[in-house]
């Protein structure tokens, strides 16, 4: 089988399996990172999971866990549900947008979120920390993996080069503060637990529920 088209939304090629390529870059270290994070068994739920490549691998490394896909996209989701076909642990994509005041699901135990808060409006990250802090248990994690701006930390070019890209795409986009992040966590409930620094200039970001 050939390898999957890159998931360019301006050349798109049309078929259902998209492929971002990012993904076989940061999985590994992510997943390595997720070990000493999410619980032992439980329903993990992502958020934004887009083209469906981390769910699927993360679903083959944690077994134990039961993976609750999301995207907006309809696109995404029959994407998700290609790369996820055959995975016992892993639910049916579902149509979530993170700005939404309710979602469509009740509880989870743990909430994983890479790569959403710089493609979308701030709104988006803000209604991910409202429904996390209703959904989680107490000291459940939400995981947050991507760039943010750091203000005692200076920002790597490449960083500052990103962020000038994304906003010149769409005003609403662009990295965020991490200052704002946790504010706006802490204001759902949710506590920083912990900040590491990953490869590419990524944060791996853990908040747990108070």
């Amino acid at each position: 089988m050939a390898d999957p088209t890159p998931w360019i939304v301006a050349e798109d090629s049309g078929a259902v399996r998209k492929h971002a390529p990012a993904t076989l870059r940061n999985r590994g270290a992510i997943a390595e990172r997720l070990r000493a994070v999410l619980p032992s068994a439980g329903l993990v739920l992502e958020v934004a999971s887009g083209s469906g490549e981390h769910c699927a691998c993360f679903a083959e490394t944690f077994p134990a866990l039961d993976w609750q896909p999301s995207d907006p996209d309809e696109t995404a989701r029959a994407s998700i549900a290609a790369w996820c076909a055959g995975l016992a642990n892993v639910r049916p994509p579902m149509a979530l947008d993170a700005a939404a005041r309710v979602w469509p699901v009740a509880h989870a135990d743990a909430v994983l979120c890479i790569n959403m808060a710089h493609i979308s409006p701030w709104p988006a990250t803000l209604g991910l920390m409202a429904s996390a802090g209703r959904l989680l248990p107490a000291g459940g994690p939400l995981v947050l993996y991507g760039p943010f701006l750091r203000p005692e930390t200076e920002t790597a070019p490449s960083n500052i080069a990103f962020d000038e890209s994304l906003r010149a795409r769409d005003p609403a986009w662009g990295l965020r503060d991490m200052t704002d992040v946790t504010s706006a966590a802490l204001g759902a409930g949710l506590l920083l637990d912990q900040v590491t620094e990953m490869p590419a200039n990524n944060l791996f970001i853990v908040c747990r529920r108070a």
